[in-house]
């Protein structure tokens, strides 16, 4: 025992140095922690008498109005204040937003004729300026009716008068390209070209590819188009001056021509013009829920029959388009269409437009229709399960498949008109080339 406890002595002087050691290094390793504690209290203390000051001044560019581009002035000491017309708008919130508060200036926008379409179309996100005195009194307002218009009201020989005003716009030409990857739209938005350019980009190719059944991932296409901008905002799109369109590997080219006439097509860079007789759809987007065919289980009726057109399944109210310049032969109800419109066209050739929901207004039989001309909405009337379009197309009375028929096309350019065309649209030809091989997505 005595022996053991001897033994343990003897280590204590062994363990009381290592603790020592182990002190020091603990207390060696702390004064980095503690000079940056220190660091951390003794900076904002820190003396800033030596810290140089200066002063800089710096024009910010505030974004503007639309409404700006009329180039609009006020009176010494007036106030002017833009704002946009907020979802839940009266009249009476934006005059007291803008600091008008005369009666005479409130009574005018109520009631004036002239002035109606500001209390009448207050639509959200539109512009409105306003140039008032200190006391509330209106000097002058701006109201944007539309993309390039505004309603401008201004005091002056003691009352207040209103007219319509257009704002300077400036037109540029627009080069984009964008690739299918799910389709036309999702396309055209990736790339920040306008819905009104995707649907003349579907119109002018219509007649060569189908837009419902056609497209696949990685077609692609190159579009040149007007454009008018405000401020460097984009107020209205124009017209498609040619484009270009790969779709399943072939490639379709189109460009517009305006002859000396004013009347303008589309063509091949050829000159073979792309207006068809006929549109290969009478829908602008939709898909076939069933096609043409000789032996169909019909739904309704449950038994084996021919079906004798192809139908297009879209919403009900669905705009319908005749296909091709006509005459109505029928506008009523007949049978299993329903709500049916049949049109008479040249070279003996006939469309039918069954279970439609309502018919375009005032048409009847005899009238002459233009093709493209909206002639009723889609719906469900007469033997339907759903709300779709049937669409027929006839030769000399026989049914032919409207996805297949040979559609005739126009007559080309004369050998006259040729050499003018070549001219026109040789420019958009080349900036067409330049796209395919640039690697950028747009030039504007």
């Amino acid at each position: 025992m005595q022996k053991g406890k001897s033994g343990i002595l003897a280590q204590n002087p062994a363990i009381h140095e290592r603790k020592l050691r182990l002190r020091w290094l603990l207390a060696a390793s702390s004064i980095p922690l503690f000079g940056i504690i220190t660091a951390f209290g003794i900076a904002p203390q820190t003396s800033d008498v030596n810290v140089p000051v200066s002063t800089v001044i710096e024009e910010v560019a505030l974004p503007q109005s639309p409404l700006a581009a009329l180039g609009v002035s006020g009176e010494t000491g007036s106030i002017w204040q833009t704002d946009q017309v907020k979802q839940d708008d009266t009249l009476s919130t934006l005059l007291d937003r803008l600091n008008i508060h005369n009666d005479e200036a409130i009574e005018f926008l109520r009631r004036a004729p002239e002035a109606s379409v500001l209390p009448s179309q207050l639509r959200p996100g539109r512009h409105v300026l306003a140039n008032t005195s200190v006391d509330g009194d209106l000097l002058e307002l701006l109201y944007q009716t539309g993309p390039d218009t505004a309603l401008q009201v201004k005091r002056g020989a003691g009352s207040y008068h209103a007219a319509q005003v257009q704002f300077a716009l400036e037109n540029r030409t627009v080069m984009k390209s964008a690739e299918i990857q799910s389709s036309l739209f999702a396309a055209t938005d990736d790339a920040g070209i306008p819905d009104t350019i995707a649907m003349q980009l579907a119109e002018i190719f219509s007649s060569d590819i189908d837009f419902h059944l056609d497209l696949r991932r990685g077609d692609r296409f190159s579009v040149i188009y007007e454009a008018s901008y405000n401020n460097g905002e984009l107020v209205k799109s124009g017209r498609v001056l040619s484009a270009e369109f790969v779709n399943q590997g072939k490639t379709y080219h189109a460009v517009l021509y305006r002859d000396q006439a004013g009347h303008s097509n589309y063509y091949t860079p050829e000159g073979k013009s792309l207006h068809k007789s006929f549109l290969r759809s009478p829908l602008e987007f939709s898909r076939i829920s069933s096609g043409f065919s000789l032996a169909r289980f019909h739904p309704v009726l449950q038994t084996w029959r021919a079906h004798k057109g192809v139908d297009y399944a879209a919403p009900i109210g669905t705009r319908i388009k005749a296909t091709a310049d006509g005459t109505v032969a029928f506008v009523g109800t007949q049978g299993g269409y329903g709500n049916v419109i049949m049109l008479e066209h040249s070279g003996g050739i006939s469309t039918v437009y069954g279970h439609l929901s309502h018919f375009a207004a005032g048409l009847h039989k005899g009238q002459k229709i233009t093709q493209g001309d909206v002639i009723g909405q889609v719906g469900m009337s007469g033997l339907a399960t759903g709300s779709h379009l049937h669409y027929e197309f006839r030769v000399h009375g026989e049914h032919r498949d409207p996805l297949k028929v040979a559609l005739p096309v126009n007559v080309p350019l004369s050998k006259s008109e040729l050499a003018s065309f070549q001219r026109q649209v040789h420019p958009f030809v080349e900036d067409l080339a330049l796209l395919r091989h640039s690697n950028t997505i747009s030039l504007d």
